[in-house]
């Protein structure tokens, strides 16, 4: 599975492109898409972010995409700059029929450091680990984006998802039941 982890922004939006070929993470590519020149309107940042995830997705061939939701924050125009900058990388992979799932920050952070508070730095050791990436990336933007990538394998390969009562978890795992030998009156 090759997967297009997105960590969007209206400045600076990370990509990063992680395969995995039985048990091993393989890094495909990764990098920034610089969205503001001095001046530029929203409406041009938001075609450079379109048209460079495209390009990414071309370059890469990724069978699936991965993004990070919104999570709240104090600043209301911050949001609404994040959501376009959001909707034009899922428009951009959706357009090339990529399925897109979105993760929370805390269920990234969970899934690739075993924490949901863990700190950037945190989060880039473990990627850097994970890819074996021997450099320091420049900007957190790329580590957390190949972070997305991961989480999104991670969640895939070993989804969890606990039954809703004992009859389902039963149906789900027969080979767990014990019988019991002892007769009753």
């Amino acid at each position: 599975m090759r997967v297009l982890g997105i960590d969007p922004g209206s400045v600076i939006s990370g990509y990063g492109v992680v395969e995995q070929k039985g048990k091993h993470f393989s890094l495909i590519e990764y990098g920034v898409i610089e969205a503001r020149k001095a001046g530029e309107p929203m409406p041009l940042r938001l075609k450079t972010i379109f048209t460079r995830v495209q390009a990414v997705i071309e370059r890469s061939l990724p069978d699936e995409a991965a993004v990070e939701s919104i999570f709240y924050a104090k600043n209301v125009a911050s949001v609404i700059k994040l959501s376009h900058a959001r909707g034009a990388a899922i428009l951009a992979a959706t357009m090339q029929g990529i399925p897109v799932a979105e993760y929370s920050p805390r269920e990234v952070k969970r899934a690739v450091t075993g924490s949901g508070n863990a700190s950037k730095e945190q989060v880039q050791y473990m990627v850097r680990g994970l890819l074996s990436i021997e450099e320091t990336p420049d900007y957190y933007d790329k580590t957390d984006a190949l972070a997305i990538a991961l989480c999104h394998i991670i969640k895939a390969v070993s989804p969890v998802s606990r039954p809703r009562s004992w009859k389902q978890f039963i149906d789900a795992n027969p080979e767990r039941i014990v019988k019991s030998t002892r007769k009753t009156s």
